[in-house]
């Protein structure tokens, strides 16, 4: 009998390790170089907010390395204000702009002074108000967009300001009504005293870029829609905006980072890759033809299977502008610079929090070739103390 049970067992054992997955032979294996403390993993699930998510992350982080206090900053909070004020400017335009879900880290600044900010905790759990579990946003628009387009575009000789009003009342049944007064850790607080609160300086943080349709060490308005606010970016070489990142990581902050994840070299796993696709298809044992027809899904799971031998392009200034002017490169995702790590073979990598929960290989953290960030990256919002001394005193500040 136990002869038999043993029997049993180390069959049972051969039979686990035929079936067990083979080991990605190119998966990266990761040494951290630098990594800065940050807040936890957030999860903006349904909602287009990841402008809210990563900026506060960003926020977050930049209080724990003033004070060294953590905090849990009230997303809802910045979105109940942002989509009113960003609605206002939408009738004012007589609806010749957009009002969508998105926006850029500069809505979080600018609410973060004009109207303070609260913990998480004094409004209502995120998705909680409508029987969910977290954001979820399809109903939420699906009534807000078309109400805002109504008023925008009435023929109306004159409307009354009872529109904000019942644009208020949307606000409030989805996202929670903003307290005025709070109580936190006992004591009360207004949303703007518990922002001054906080130990850091909302003067300090400015916004980088790099074009070459404006001069450099110039400011402008980044001409994409989420920017409807219009606040300048400090207009850069690329190779300097990267050395401010850099030096970021090095000297303990982080970034938070507005650019393109639609490529197919940013995988699901967790991973970003600027791939050159001339050279990927040939690996692929494919010619271009067939590698123009395959699905996005195909290419990543290629992408994939290559890992960190995956061929990259060289970015260059004047490829970043190429994408930009035929919409290739677009802001569609904001997420925040940590750290920096190296694979087996060396290559560099930015550690990067998203706000998707706790997915892909490396539980919600995302690792993106620097690459990546410089093919990528639309701008990016930056403690000016970060900047090197001399990209400062070119810049003015």
């Amino acid at each position: 009998m136990i002869a038999l049970a043993l029997f049993v067992v180390a069959g049972s054992a051969e039979a686990a390790k035929k079936k067990a997955p083979a080991k990605k032979q190119n998966k990266p294996v990761f040494t951290v170089v630098k990594e800065n403390p940050i807040s936890g993993i957030r999860d903006q699930n349904r909602s287009g907010t990841c402008w809210d998510y990563s900026t506060l992350s960003f926020f977050e982080a930049e209080i724990l390395k003033a004070t060294g206090k953590e905090y849990d900053l009230c997303e809802s909070f910045i979105a109940n204000k942002t989509y009113m004020e960003r609605a206002i400017q939408v009738v004012r335009y007589h609806g010749d702009c957009q009002f969508a879900q998105g926006g850029s880290a500069e809505d979080v600044l600018a609410t973060l002074k004009t109207h303070g900010i609260c913990p998480e905790g004094a409004m209502p759990f995120p998705g909680s108000l409508y029987g969910d579990s977290l954001n979820n946003f399809n109903e939420f628009f699906s009534l807000l967009e078309p109400y805002v387009a109504a008023v925008a575009k009435s023929d109306a000789k004159k409307i009354s300001n009872q529109w904000k009003v019942g644009l208020q009342g949307i606000l409030d049944a989805y996202l929670g009504k903003c307290p005025e007064k709070f109580v936190f850790e006992g004591k009360e607080y207004t949303p703007k005293s518990f922002m001054a609160s906080l130990g850091i300086d909302l003067n300090d943080y400015v916004s980088i870029t790099s074009y070459t349709h404006h001069p450099f060490y110039s400011a402008f308005a980044v001409e994409v829609q989420d920017n409807w606010r219009f606040p300048l970016s400090y207009n850069l070489p690329m190779d300097e905006m990267m050395q401010i990142i850099d030096n970021a990581v090095n000297e303990g902050y982080t970034i938070a980072w507005g650019g393109d994840v639609s490529e197919p070299g940013f995988t699901r796993q967790g991973l970003a890759y600027a791939v050159d696709t001339k050279k990927t298809e040939s690996l692929a044992g494919s010619d271009m033809a067939r590698w123009l027809k395959l699905t996005d899904e195909k290419r990543r799971n290629i992408i994939d299977s290559l890992g960190c031998t995956v061929p990259e392009v060289i970015p260059t200034q004047e490829m970043r502008q190429e994408r930009f002017d035929n919409w290739e490169l677009t802001d569609d995702h904001g997420m925040q610079i940590f750290g920096v790590a190296k694979d087996q073979n060396g290559k560099e990598y930015y550690m990067v929090k998203n706000s998707w929960g706790e997915t892909g290989d490396y539980k919600g953290v995302w690792y993106m070739t620097k690459a990546f960030i410089a093919a990528n990256t639309m701008d990016f919002l930056v403690n000016k103390k970060a900047i090197p001394a001399a990209i400062r005193k070119k810049l003015g500040i």
